[in-house]
């Protein structure tokens, strides 16, 4: 009788643990499907967050505006969906600036000659420079480009001032440019806190003006006969929903820009068609995620799954809602048997005409602490999904990640039974095995005797 002990020890053993094995392996396969399915459906609900969120969000909007100007030169206009629409004309007199002024000749002085240097802007803000620590390279001196860095690095400054150094022929110029446009923006240097010095004298006296600190002057109409505007920006606000950034003034007698602010409908349908794709894509990754079928290898990870498959109805549920009197239907979209979404533009269209806030009313908004219509109520239970740590999301992951090193503690049992029942099995049959070829051995020599 020949046999491998080693074979017929692995065969056994593996017998042994076939059973317990072929669990674990099934197990296994479907907390690793549960998992990919968990992780295809976060990343479809964040994506379709994210359309909302740029949609009908913070600063979204589906209601589209356009602004037209007369003239393309020294103006630019945008409307936002809370603009209302309306012609408006503007005469740009004077164009704000930024002042920036420099001192020439610094001189290099030691360190001791340093001290507080206050720098001031006429909007009331100011902060402290130490130029006693402006020593940078360690050289004993204060130089304009070791002024300029304590300038910008001062604890109180926070962009009010920026200090550079360039190069002339006459030597280095300190530039100081203020971070606030207008006439509040205008700098001084209060140097009364240094001691008497060749430094002292250069920044308390009068700097070169580069530009002036000036403000826009606008008028909203006729130049003289309209209303006058005086501020410090060259982006006009004042109007609701509206923004006007001038960049050229304008010379007497010439006329005034007149603005256009009118509904974009291609824009606006676009914006819709943008929500519309985008819970499409989110209800085909749940379909196909529930999709049930006879073929295990076409059926989706949450085919049984109650709690998904009431996601998918529900948003289907949440969407149809009537909110001020209107729905979905209203807005000319409309859902097939499996979810999907259908625009009618002209339908839309018609809505809107009538009732131009049913965009608003209907859809509504998604951002935290403002949402209403589909939108926020769509968020509201996504967000019992997608919250960090307490949603479904996160539980479900938690408990397959559990699940996969409950697998992995059974795989190492089950290996070490494996390994005993192996050893023993060898073992024993190696033992036979010896057995066996010391009787071959003897029964060699009862055939010899009896020949």
């Amino acid at each position: 009788m020949e046999f491998d002990p080693t074979t017929t020890a692995t065969q056994l053993a593996t017998l042994l643990v076939q059973g317990p094995q072929q669990q674990i392996d099934r197990e296994g396969q479907l907390a690793k499907a549960t998992q990919a399915g968990l992780e295809k459906l976060r990343a479809a609900m964040s994506t379709f967050n994210t359309a909302l969120s740029g949609l009908g969000g913070a600063t979204g909007g589906l209601k589209k505006n356009t602004a037209t100007l007369s003239t393309t030169t020294g103006a630019t206009a945008t409307a936002s969906a809370s603009a209302q629409p309306g012609s408006y004309s503007f005469f740009v007199e004077q164009t704000a600036s930024t002042h920036q002024i420099a001192y020439a000749d610094l001189p290099a002085v030691p360190v001791a000659l340093g001290g507080p240097l206050v720098v001031q802007r006429a909007d009331g803000s100011s902060f402290n420079v130490n130029l006693l620590a402006a020593d940078q390279d360690g050289d004993g001196n204060l130089s304009a480009t070791e002024i300029a860095r304590a300038i910008n690095q001062s604890a109180g400054n926070d962009g009010k001032v920026t200090a550079q150094v360039a190069s002339t022929a006459s030597g280095p110029q300190l530039i100081l440019s203020s971070g606030l446009s207008g006439a509040d923006g205008a700098i001084t240097l209060d140097a009364s806190g240094l001691p008497d010095s060749a430094l002292k004298t250069a920044l308390g006296g009068a700097p070169t003006q580069l530009a002036a600190a000036r403000n826009a002057v606008i008028w909203l109409g006729e130049q003289g006969s309209g209303l006058r505007i005086e501020q410090g920006s060259n982006s006009y606000t004042g109007i609701a929903g509206v923004s006007v950034n001038f960049t050229k003034a304008q010379s007497p007698g010439d006329a005034p820009i007149q603005l256009d602010v009118a509904a974009d409908k291609t824009g606006t349908e676009e914006s819709v068609r943008k929500f519309v794709n985008a819970y499409n894509a989110l209800q085909n990754e749940l379909n196909n995620l529930t999709k049930t079928s006879e073929d295990a290898a076409s059926r989706g990870a949450f085919s049984t799954d109650a709690g998904v498959r009431n996601l998918r109805n529900r948003l289907n549920d949440l969407i149809r809602q009537d909110f001020g009197g209107l729905r979905i239907s209203d807005l000319g979209i409309s859902s097939d048997r499996q979810g999907q979404l259908t625009l009618d533009t002209t339908r839309l269209q018609k809505t809107l005409a009538a009732n131009p806030e049913a965009l608003d009313t209907v859809l509504g908004s998604s951002a935290l602490g403002k949402r209403s219509g589909v939108f926020g109520a769509v968020a509201d239970h996504l967000e019992t999904w997608t919250t960090s740590g307490t949603g479904q999301l996160a539980r479900r992951l938690d408990n397959v990640q559990l699940q996969q090193k409950g697998l992995t503690q059974r795989q190492e049992r089950l290996d070490e039974t494996f390994n005993v029942n192996y050893e023993r099995y060898l073992l024993q049959f190696s033992q036979l095995q010896t057995v066996l070829g010391q009787m071959n051995q003897t029964s060699g020599l009862f055939s010899q005797l009896g020949a």
